[in-house]
This record gives C-alpha cells, structure tokens and sequence, in this order.
C-alpha cells in the first residue's frame, strides 16, 4: 500500500509539471508578439502588409512582410475569415482543446505543485512509509524475516543457562500444548540483562530464526518524539500489528530508553516518555489480553527500570546474559573462528584462559583482529601467535615503536616494571605474572601484566593486600633505585589503581576493623542511591581516609622490603628488560635465576599461557582486567 501510494504521488506530480510546462511553452509564443489594436489589423491586411496569419480562438497571430510577429483581439462580430480571403492571405487555424474548467485547472497548479512538494517532503520527514505527514503515530517496529543471514541458537555459545530459558519460549509457541495440557500459561515477556556485548541481540536475532513466527523489532529510543502522545500511539499501533500476526514475537532493544523510572529527574520526569511508559503497562498486562504475543526486551540498566515494568505479568522472566567463563569464552571463539582459517598450532582453549571478563563481542573483536593481522603479514592461515599479538593490542593497546625514548627512560621504565614483577612473583596469592616490556602501549611507557588461574568470582583480604603491594611496588622501585628526590610521575596510574582498590576494601567490603561492616560507598562519594540520604561525620570520614592510606601504606612498605631483599633478581630483571624489551613469565623467572631466556620466535614456552591483565581495583560491576604497574608518560606542556 505505501509503494502504490509513493507511484501515485510521483505520477501526479509528473503530470503537474509537464502540464506546466505546456501551459508555459504555449503562452511563450504570445509573450514574445507584439499585441496592437483590431483596426490596425485591418489596415495592414488592406494595405497588402500581412504575409500570413494564424486563428487561435479569439486570438489572431499574425506575421507582418516585415518580419516581425503581432497578436491583436477578434471581435464577436468581426467577419475576419472573409476580409483574409479577399485580400489574398494565408491562412492557418489551430484546434481550441481547453475548456473553461481546463483553464481554471491549469491556473490552480502552481498551488497543487507546491502543496504536492510539501507532502512530500513531510512523508520523508516522518519516514516514508509509516503513513508519511499523517502517520506520527505509527509504530517503527519492522518484521525481521532473516532470509539472508539467518542466526540460530547454533550460532549463540557461552550463555548456555540464557540460551535454555529463550528455547523454552521457542519451543512453547511450536507447541503450546505441551505445556497447556498441565495448565501452563506461555511468559507474556523475558527480559535480558547483562553487560554491553554478551550477546542480548543476538540472542533475540537467534529466537526469530528457530521460533518460526513473526518477529517484530523495534528500539526503544523509536518510541520517544518531540511530540505529546506520538509515543502512546506508536505503542498501541505495535501492539495491534503484533495482535494481527499473533503468535509472534516482539523484541524491544534498549527498553531503559522508555522505562526509565517514572517521577525521576529535574521536574518529575518527562511527561511524554512517562505516557509511553503507562501505554507499554497496559498494552503488556491490563483489562485486554494479548494471547501469543510475547515481549522480550533487553537493557544494561536494569537498575533505572520502573518497578512496575519488572513484576510478573509483564517481563515473567528476568534472564541473566553474563560475560562468560572460560568454557564459555573457548565456544565463543570457536563460533567465530569457524570463518577464518585456523593454524595447526591455534588453540582456543589457551585464548580463552587468557581473556577473563571479556564479553562475547571483545572475542569477536580479538579474532577480526587476528585474522587482519595475518593477512597483514601475507599469512595463508591464522596462527597462535597472530592471536597473541591480537590479544596484547586489544588488552593493552597498539605497540608505539615510534615513541622515541631516551636511555635514562628506558632504564626507570625497566626498573618500575620490573619491580611490579618481583613482588608478584614474591607473593603466594598474586596472579602469575605472564609478560613484562617496555615498549611503549597505549599511553603506557611499559607494562607487567599477570594471569589469573581461573575466573576471579571473589577477593579476600589478604589477597587484595597482596595485589596492592605489587601494584605500589613501581613506586619502591623508583625510591630504591632513584631515591625519593627522583621519583617521576609513573606511578600515577599505580597510585590511582590502588586507592581505588583500598577504598573498596574499607568502604564497600568491611575489610577495616575500624570503620566496620558499614557500607559507606553511596554517602562518602556523594551519591544518593539506596542510602536514602545517608550522611557521614567528619570523624567518620577521616577515619575512612586514614584506614585507605593504612592500606596502601603497609603494602608500599611490603613491596620496599621485597625489593630490598631480592635486589640481585630485581636488577636482573631490569637488565634483561633493556636487552630483550617483553619477556614472558616462565622468560622472568629465568633471567631472575641467572640464565639467559630461552627466545623463541612465537614466544610460547609455557604450553598453557594466556594473556590477561590483573584487575587491581573491582568497582560494584565487574570490569575487564586492567594491566598493573603502568608507567605513564611525560605530561605534555
């Protein structure tokens, strides 16, 4: 129906215009004669002077013997035919096609062309085929069909408790009965949370290639517009198509765009989206059922949803899309190494052990980046070490070769690192160190990055002291080898890690006997939250700095006495840094012990390592690990 409405209003517009056009190019010939009375017409016809003359209703065109063109007004009475005739002129008589409404139809389209432009214009504003100037309230939900690239639950891997939640829905609408005969009720709505990239959509996009059935899409941001009620109508338009092609599927993106809690914000909130939001409400569970529609939404921000969009009824189930583990992580890059070619010594299991807390679309990025960097180098294939160097790029940046150093620089950046790596190494409960360099990544100078065995679910207290010595070890290092007068600014990032781990201990996880099992996060970093405007005394929060500058104090002083017992391996270690730039772990503790490192050219001596930076500091949603013991530039003036 919109494309015949679209041909429809190129075909008229196309008539206008060339109507136009004639009406112009008809009118030119008139224009462009000279017009002169009746009686002098005659006289020159008299006086011999006309060579020919042209009738046209009552117009009289006429050309003079000297060679220009006159048009003058035929009297109701004039006998001009007979006056031509006796006098020996040629004659010409042109047929009269247009009526008076003709007439009055061809002085109207200038009008008709411009309200034709208009329309055309706000049917393209309003996006064309939802019903163009009069379709604001028109839902923008598209039927996804999938006929070209279609996804299955085949293609989804690393979220197998989600993957079996969403199949049970498939499986419901394939056979409803099934489940009916016991009484079961199919889930008016799921809704998928978990962090940016562990695969929500494509989760949905997998749904609408096993269920079979209709499958609408739509984000939540489509729903919101400048205008008051357009939302509310867009909702109800949805709704009624889903109605129409029941059973089916409706899958709403970014739902927080729309149900963000109501009342919140400057001015109690924005009314036009609060409309939206009550019209979803309904449509989703109010006086009129919606049997075999069903709603699945997905969000990062679970935590600004309104209440009511989360109780049973509505969204019955809340699914959980996590990063994923380590089987997760292997399946992962196993989906997404199945379109590149692998090389005989590729293994995704050592990929996936050196990659905790990435989510499905960081593996999807690291391989794209493996496979590039083999084409790069001219490879057939995609080996192990185009996957390492994928992995450090991603983790830790591009490698800066450019950065010009100077031998003082390189030295301090080798000593900081390897500081960082003697005290890991020192520590039981400190991650296994992987690799160390100095060559300059991403706005670090030089970097030591540690492996955790598996998946970190938790932190205890003497581990957290432990990782918060080997982060302030970079700073000993300096003092020890520079002294205090010449420590630089590379222990910023250090410094900011480890304050941020230390306050988490004391103001989130009552590590501090002294401040208690108190959580004071929200009041003390001036955030209202769930604390209901909780507020802290001065004492209280001296307390709190004091027992974080305890923390980071005691690990300093570890990290110095380390060092100084083990000066010998430290300044190894440094030496080797300068000579050979990135080691690895089983490389570190080798040179430590003496011996020269074994350099091989795929840097793989230890059949099990993997890549993955320790995580210093654990905010309340768990991050990707982050390299410990940066050395940061030289501020720039």
């Amino acid at each position: 129906m919109g494309n015949l409405r679209n041909i429809a209003f190129w075909v008229v517009l196309f008539v206008l215009i060339l109507a136009l056009f004639n009406l112009f190019s008809g009118g030119g010939n008139t224009l462009q004669s000279r017009e002169i009375p009746y009686s002098d017409f005659v006289e020159l016809v008299e006086g011999d002077n006309v060579a020919s003359v042209t009738l046209d209703g009552e117009n009289i065109r006429f050309r003079g013997k000297d060679g220009n063109d006159y048009v003058t007004i035929r009297p109701e009475d004039a006998e001009v035919t007979n006056l031509l005739m006796e006098n020996d002129v040629a004659i010409r008589a042109e047929a009269q096609e247009q009526s008076g409404f003709q007439a009055f139809i061809l002085s109207l389209l200038p009008f008709l062309l411009l309200i034709g432009v208009w329309i055309y214009f706000m049917n393209r504003m309003q996006g064309g085929g939802k019903g163009g100037a009069m379709g604001f309230g028109k839902s923008k939900a598209k039927m996804l069909t999938e006929k070209h690239g279609r996804v299955t639950f085949d293609d989804v891997a690393g979220i197998d408790e989600a993957k079996e939640e969403l199949e049970e829905i498939v499986e419901f609408l394939r056979n409803p009965q099934k489940f009916s005969r016991l009484g079961g009720k199919i889930p008016k709505g799921a809704l998928l949370v978990g962090p940016p990239g562990t695969g929500k959509t494509l989760l949905a996009r997998a749904i609408a290639g096993e269920a079979g059935v209709p499958f609408f899409t739509i984000s939540g941001s489509d729903f919101v517009e400048m205008f008051v009620g357009v939302g509310a109508s867009r909702v109800r338009d949805m709704f009624e198509q889903a109605k129409k092609n029941a059973p089916c599927i409706v899958f709403i993106d970014e739902i927080d765009a729309v149900g963000r809690h109501r009342g919140a914000g400057y001015g109690g909130g924005n009314d036009e989206r609060e409309q939206t939001l009550n019209q979803l409400l309904v449509e989703m569970d109010g006086f009129e059922a919606n049997e075999g529609v069903i709603i699945i939404a997905a969000t990062n921000r679970k935590d600004v949803l309104d209440p009511a969009l989360l109780r049973p009824g509505r969204f019955d189930r809340q699914v959980t899309v996590p990063n994923p583990d380590i089987k997760g992580r292997e399946k992962i890059l196993g989906v997404h190494a199945r379109k590149i070619p692998l090389g005989p010594d590729a293994d995704m299991r050592i990929i996936a052990r050196g990659t905790p807390g990435f989510s499905g679309a960081d593996l999807a990025n690291l391989v794209n980046e493996a496979a590039l960097m083999a084409a790069r180098v001219g490879r057939r294939f995609v080996t192990m070490e185009d996957f390492e160097n994928a992995k450090d790029k991603v983790m830790m940046g591009a490698e800066r070769r450019s950065m010009v150093l100077t031998d003082d620089q390189k030295e301090k950046t080798a000593y900081h690192e390897a500081g960082h790596a003697v005290v890991g190494l020192s520590l039981p409960q400190c991650d296994p160190v992987y690799k160390a360099t100095i060559i300059p990544r991403g706005g670090a100078l030089g970097m030591v990055v540690s492996l955790p065995e598996i998946d970190r679910l938790n932190w205890h207290k003497s581990e957290c002291e432990e990782k918060l010595a080997m982060t302030m070890a970079g700073k000993a290092a300096e003092i020890i080898k520079y002294g205090a007068d010449n420590v630089s600014n590379g222990p910023a990032g250090d410094i900011q890690q480890a304050s941020a781990l230390a306050r988490a201990m004391v103001l989130r996880w009552g590590m501090s006997d002294k401040v208690g099992n108190i959580d004071y996060s929200e009041a003390h970093e001036g955030y209202s939250g769930n604390t209901a405007g909780l507020s802290v005394s001065a004492n209280t929060k001296e307390l709190i700095e004091d027992e974080v500058k305890r923390f980071i104090q005691e690990a300093y002083d570890t990290a110095f006495k380390i060092l100084t017992e083990k000066n010998e391996e430290w300044d190894r270690l440094a030496q080797g840094l300068l000579e050979y730039e990135t080691l690895t772990g089983e490389e570190i503790q080798r040179v430590m012990r003496g011996e020269p490192p074994t350099m091989g050219e795929d840097e793989d001596d230890t059949p099990d390592q993997g890549s993955a930076p320790s995580v210093t500091a654990i905010p309340k949603t768990k991050p990707k690990a982050k390299p410990s013991g940066d050395m940061e530039p030289e501020p720039s003036a």
